[in-house]
């Protein structure tokens, strides 16, 4: 079948290129939005080759391949050259992409914000959910009505951890879904893929983590554990199982697409995602371990700096579940979490970072999603101010960096210690009763710093414009 063909003849039927204001599709139908669907001839629609219908929608023309053959008519529009007439439609798309290619890292940014802006309302949402966990069930706060955890209802405490705790146990599966729709896969193999690395017959990986399980070894040397709460596994994972369903798509029959493409994908990808990115990421925790041992010991307010201002580039990498090991470490061999402090003034900066933003943006998709991401990060949940905002326009994550740097400085210089570990900022200040002055003056000078520096020099509605080009 030439699907260049029947591509030129979809967009014809919906009343030629300048007619059309986007296109799309689905798992069986070529969307066509059109401009005045009074223009579409829905006759020529149907007779579309290879179409087995058509259905006009609200001025949307649907024409329907099925599976697998409409993503080949879709490549095949996007690949034309012109030769169809539809260069009208894509001109500007291509003036854009030609213009993104010319700098990797701000495409590169881009993509990544696409992945996460579509799953930044959970991470808010359990953002708050765990704020409100951490306060209501403290001992401090619990004694002012003259009770104990212990009388507290199980079956309450059982609900408060599935809306604290679900988002981030399934995470991997957001990403991988997102990944997969960004990059042209299909979001229900995402999903499936996603789960499977955080099935229950996996180690949990805070559990390993903590030292409570052990790693499965496959094939004599190979780690594997679950991935509860990482990034970056299931995001390659998602960008490398997009880009094999489509080439799997431009091999396998129309006959057998449904059969084989999602079968061949999950069996050829969950062997690479559990047995090659996974475990590197793995061996990669073990490393930030030992390297934070060591900075924590460096003196002059050293480990501040560098450890409030880098560790939310950790949280990017996804692997930083790893620092609950070493938070229960300290906690065991000293009773004091001065790791707790460095992660405060870390998270405090981004929420500082994202609020200006906030508030110097005129743009009201980006109020909509940076003044929620700050009281997010303000509970101690940074990433939906980071992958929402912050390093999708790559300044204010930096301010945020020199923010959570200072605080951080502050709090070395102080020995500024918790006495417990999970919970951060406001949320934290729970654990640093002793030192609640000292604590909030912490916060303060980070959110503050990152603030200013991102109000002044890291953000402004233009950096908008040119990340939407």
């Amino acid at each position: 079948m030439d699907y260049k063909k029947a591509a030129e003849e979809a967009i014809r039927a919906a009343g030629g290129p300048e007619n059309v204001s986007h296109v799309e599709h689905c798992a069986t139908r070529f969307r066509i939005e059109t401009i005045d669907e009074g223009k579409v001839d829905i006759k020529k629609a149907q007779e579309v080759l290879g179409a087995k219908g058509a259905i006009l929608n609200k001025g949307q023309l649907q024409i329907i391949f099925g599976t697998g053959r409409v993503n080949k008519v879709y490549d095949a529009y996007l690949e034309d050259d012109n030769k169809s007439g539809m260069d009208n439609i894509k001109k500007s798309a291509r003036a854009n992409k030609e213009k993104n290619q010319k700098n990797p890292l701000k495409r590169a940014i881009k993509t990544f914000g696409d992945v996460f802006v579509p799953i930044i309302p959970v991470l808010v949402a359990t953002g708050l959910f765990m704020g409100l966990r951490g306060l209501i069930t403290r001992p401090e706060v619990l004694g002012l009505f003259s009770i104990g955890v212990e009388d507290i209802s199980e079956n309450f405490l059982m609900w408060t951890q599935v809306l604290t705790d679900t988002a981030f146990a399934f995470l991997p599966a957001l990403v991988a879904w997102s990944a997969f729709r960004v990059f042209g896969g299909s979001g229900v193999i995402g999903i499936v893929l996603g789960l499977m690395l955080v099935h229950p017959n996996l180690p949990n990986a805070y559990q390993v983590a903590s030292g409570d399980l052990s790693p499965i070894i496959m094939f004599g040397f190979i780690p594997v554990v679950g991935y509860q709460g990482t990034v970056l596994p299931a995001f390659i994972s998602g960008f490398l199982g997009a880009k094999l369903e489509k080439s799997l798509a431009r091999l396998i029959p129309d006959s057998l697409d449904l059969l084989l493409r999602p079968f061949l994908v999950l069996a050829i990808m969950s062997v690479l995602s559990l047995f090659a990115i996974g475990p590197i990421f793995h061996a990669l925790e073990v490393i930030v371990l030992d390297v934070t041992y060591w900075i924590l010991n460096l003196p002059l307010g050293l480990a501040g700096i560098l450890i409030g201002g880098f560790q939310q580039l950790i949280v990017v990498t996804g692997i930083h579940h790893i620092f609950n090991f070493l938070e229960v470490q300290l906690l065991a061999d000293t009773g004091r979490n001065a790791f707790n402090a460095l992660l405060s003034a870390a998270t405090s900066a981004q929420a500082g970072a994202v609020l200006a933003v906030a508030i110097k943006t005129k743009d009201k998709k980006i109020k909509q999603i940076a003044y929620p991401s700050a009281i997010s990060a303000a509970l101690g949940i940074t990433e939906p101010a980071i992958f929402g905002i912050n390093l999708r326009f790559v300044r204010p994550f930096i301010m945020a960096m020199v923010g959570g740097g200072a605080g951080g400085f502050f709090a070395s210089i102080f020995d500024l210690a918790g006495n417990g570990m999970a919970v951060t900022v406001i949320p934290g200040t729970l654990l640093y009763l002793d030192n609640i002055l000292l604590y909030l003056t912490m916060l303060i000078i980070s959110a503050a710093v990152a603030f200013v520096l991102t109000y002044l020099f890291g953000y402004s509605d233009k950096m908008l414009e040119e990340s939407i080009n």
